[in-house]
Formats: C-alpha cells, structure tokens, sequence
C-alpha cells in the first residue's frame, strides 16, 4: 500500500496552483545572548573541516555556562546563541572533533551535531505542491446561512463537531496558537485578521529574528505552514474557509529553512520563544532533521532529543501545550522493529532498524507532548498514518485518498489556505494536528486559566472514543494493512478518541 513518505511530503502533486481572487472577488489584504568571538587560534582550526552547527547541552548555573562557553571558544566553536534559562547552547565550529572534545568538558551533558551537510544545507528536501481549489470547484459551491463561502468543502469540520461549536463560541481572542513551521503569511485575507505579530519570529539560524515579514515563507518555499495556520484560525469572516477555532490568535514561528529542513537549534528556538511569548498552543507538523528517529545510544542524536526536550518542557512550564504530528509511514510506533529508510535525510540515508523504545521521533515522542493520528473522511484511521498504543495521543481529520467525503465536500483531503490569498487540499498527519491543536484553544478559550496539563487532560477526556478498526484492510485489497491494539476508550489508532470541538466550547 502506498503511503506518504514524511510530515513535509504532505502535498499531492498538480500541474498548477490557481489564485481564487478574482475568481472570488477576495483581495489578499531578539533577546539571545552575544555571539562570542573567536581568536586567530581557532581561525586557524576552521579550515580542519567544513562548518557545521551543534547543540551543547549544559547545567543552567552562570559559572557552568560561562565556563562552558570559555571551553567552546577554545575548541574552535563560535557561540550563535545560548538560551541559559535550560541550558542550551546553539555553536558553529569548523573543528571536527568539536563534539567529542566538549563533551568531556565539566558540567556539559551532552553535545552533537544538528546536521550532516555543511552550513547551509547543500540539499533539499521535496515539500511536494498542494492540490489547488479550482475555480470551477470554488464557483460550485452553495454556503448556508452563517458559513463562509468555501466552509461547505470542510468536511472536516463536522467530523469534530467544530460546526457545532462555532454556534457557542468561536473562541478567545485572547488565546494564541503558534505555528511551528515551514513560515505562514499573515497576509491572506484568512489569517490576517487573526495574526499576532507580537508572537511571531523567524527562528531558521536557531536565534529569534524579529524583523517585519521574517515568519512568512519564501516565494519558492513551502505552503505548509500557511495550511496549517488557516486549519486551526482561518477567521469566520464571510471570506474563503474557517478555522477549528476562528476567533483565536494565530501566530508564525519560521524554523524551517530554505531547503526545508527543520534543524535542531531551529526547533529550540520556536519552543523558547513560544514559552516566553505567552503561547498556549504549539502546533509541530514536522520531525526534526536529520534523523527521523534520533536513537540515544547515538551521542550526536542523544544531544539532539535533550536539547528538544529542555525546550519543550520549558514551555509546557510556562504554560504552552505542545501538539505534534505522528507522522505519516504508516509505522507502529509501538513496535520493538522499525525501518527507518531516510535517514539521515541531509545525507546519504540508508535503511537501519530502530526500537521506537531508544530512539525517537522528536517532538513527537518526547514527554508531555500530545501525540495526533490522523482520520479520513469516514472516520477510520487515513491509510499512512503512524499509530502505536501508548504513543498516540488523540485522533483528528488529516484526510485520505481512500476515504472520500459525502456531498457537498468533493475532496477527501483538508482544504487550508495556501500564501497568495489561495486555498488548497494537502493530507497528512501534519494536517490532522491543527484540529486538535484549535480545539485544545477553544478549551483554553473555555477555562482561561487552566495549566497546560490540565488543558491535556480535558482534551483526552472529551474526545469521542472510537474502537478498533479490526481488520484494517483500507484499501480494499484483501491484506491487513495495519493492526490496531487497545480497548475503545484507548488504542493504537485513535488514542483516547477523536477530538470534539463542541465538548471543547460547552464543558
């Protein structure tokens, strides 16, 4: 059976993307420490090999952390960034001993490599092209009283009830979701009204930048965190879609860089800066190049899953919940013997068996974060989607070839805005987060000053429990394509259920 390849490679591929603005009438309306500086000694150790970025995980105490920086700069590290407050230094270094020799440093935890390829990435990693809305498609549809034009087309919405829900609140304005991604333009006409600039940043060299624009995707860049940005806060403003939760803040966290990988220090940087910028929600439709599992016996990749997790549990701290996708091979996270074809991806992968056990999916499989499977249109588990008992949290809408909608929805995939006042279909587990991701909003929108565990908690608790799907045969093929274990009220598939939007708004 067919079934995508990653989180990013989400998009069906068509020969064009169409602008529905004139179809439609629609108009498309740094706080990070000081880089130290090297001294000619370690100019002269720069040429020992090409440059490429690490993360030096440390104890938070000044005098470890000051005598840690000491000891990089002296092993030809130059220092981009340190986020003290969990221990986090991001470094350059040409050196290629650099790791192992800091490793041995006194009060250093851990330390590794981020990357294979030299600064910056030499390759590029296929973020595939959505499927359009077409004109013709657009112009067919007939939208009741109080929908939005292309709202119709959502199939998705009624299957978590969030058309329900939008009849009591369409949540807080006070409530902010970010988008952790590939960048989302805050200029379509969908997301504008609802963007919190304040919350937004560009975090690709692993420390904030903060100029005007710098969170929005390139023009050759990919569309995905637009899609997602309109999936959970797409405004109900009689204009396009709507959004899980259309009266909510949306914010753009830019940590994928221009050959769309997503790098460690990157990944950090988005959680701290959420942390400290009063996000309530974190979406994460991605896993952290290059390992798509990072395996601990590994110290490269060990550094790399401690210093995702500082950061992750530095903003559930303070207060954020953290969604992620669960990633769309197909795989049973749950197993003791995975194949992991693709990694690393920024070099030359070759297949190696893994036990989901030692080695991870960050941030998908790090304490604390909620973990998205994702449905199709007739309720089942779409035919790419991971699943694994105890891993998978909660269930959502991420669409599936196999499962196509009833009328009036032509389309089995999820309909998002797309940058250029465009709206498009993708699939994946990568679309199915943002619908939990909005109706954990809509419950921090409910209880306004509930923790982030207990926002967790509710979510689970009010989810609609789905059995098994016992056999699994989605594609009509005669062969079990899946094996789902648990009971009713949590499985492998569908966690402790799919999410429920109106629960979400009336509990």
């Amino acid at each position: 059976m067919a079934h995508l390849r990653s989180r990013r490679r989400l998009a069906l591929a068509v020969p064009a993307v169409l602008s529905l603005t004139a179809t439609l009438g629609f108009v498309p309306s740094a706080a990070s420490a000081a880089a130290s500086t090297a001294p000619a000694a370690t100019a002269a150790r720069a040429a020992d090999g090409p440059t490429l970025s690490y993360v030096v995980n440390t104890r938070t105490d000044r005098s470890t952390i000051a005598s840690v920086r000491r000891a990089i700069t002296r092993n030809g590290g130059t220092v981009v960034t340190s986020y003290d407050r969990i221990g986090v230094i991001v470094v350059h270094s040409a050196n290629p001993g650099f790791a192992q020799a800091i490793r041995a440093v006194r009060g250093v935890a851990s330390a590794g490599a981020t990357r294979n390829a030299p600064l910056p990435a030499q390759s590029t990693t296929d973020v595939g092209t959505p499927k359009a809305l077409s004109a013709a498609e657009a112009a067919g549809v007939r939208a009741a009283a109080g929908q939005d034009p292309l709202e119709p087309l959502q199939w998705d919405l009624p299957a978590i009830k969030a058309d329900k829900a939008h009849e009591k609140s369409l949540g807080s304005p006070d409530v902010t979701v970010a988008v952790i991604d590939t960048g989302v333009d805050d200029t379509h006409p969908d997301i504008a009204p609802n963007f919190d600039r304040a919350a937004s940043v560009n975090c690709v060299s692993g420390k904030p930048d903060t100029t005007d624009g710098a969170w929005r995707p390139g023009a050759s860049e990919s569309p995905h965190g637009t899609h997602v940005a309109g999936e959970i806060a797409a405004a109900k403003n009689g204009v396009g879609m709507t959004g899980v939760a259309p009266g909510v803040k949306v914010a753009g966290i830019k940590v994928s860089n221009p050959g769309g990988y997503f790098y460690t220090e990157a990944v950090v940087c988005g959680f701290v800066w959420a942390a400290e910028h009063h996000v309530d929600v974190t979406n994460n439709s991605y896993y952290t190049d290059p390992w798509y599992f990072n395996c601990t016996a590994d110290p490269d990749q060990k550094a790399l899953v401690d210093a995702i997790t500082r950061a992750s549990r530095y903003a559930e701290r303070k207060g954020t919940v953290n969604v992620a996708a669960a990633g769309n091979e197909n795989y049973d996270l749950a197993s003791h013997a995975i194949t992991d074809e693709d990694s690393p991806n920024d070099g030359t992968p070759s297949d190696r068996v893994i036990d989901p056990h030692e080695c991870f999916d960050i941030p998908t499989q790090l304490p604390g974060v909620v973990t998205v499977a994702a449905t199709g249109a007739k309720g089942l588990k779409s035919s790419f989607s991971n699943h694994g008992l105890g891993v998978v949290d909660i269930a959502a809408p991420g669409g599936d070839y196999y499962q196509p909608p009833q009328a009036p929805a032509t389309s089995g995939l999820i309909l998002g805005t797309l940058p250029g006042g465009k709206w498009g279909y993708m699939a994946g587990t990568s679309m199915a987060t943002p619908h939990v991701a909005g109706v954990a909003a809509l419950i921090k929108s409910t209880h306004p000053h509930a923790p982030a565990a207990v926002v967790k908690a509710l979510l689970y608790a009010e989810a609609t429990a789905t059995p098994c799907t016992d056999p699994y045969d989605i594609d009509g093929d005669g062969k079990v394509d899946a094996v789902c274990e648990g009971t009713k009220n949590r499985n492998g598939f569908y966690g402790w259920g799919v999410a429920d939007a109106l629960a979400a708004v009336t509990r």
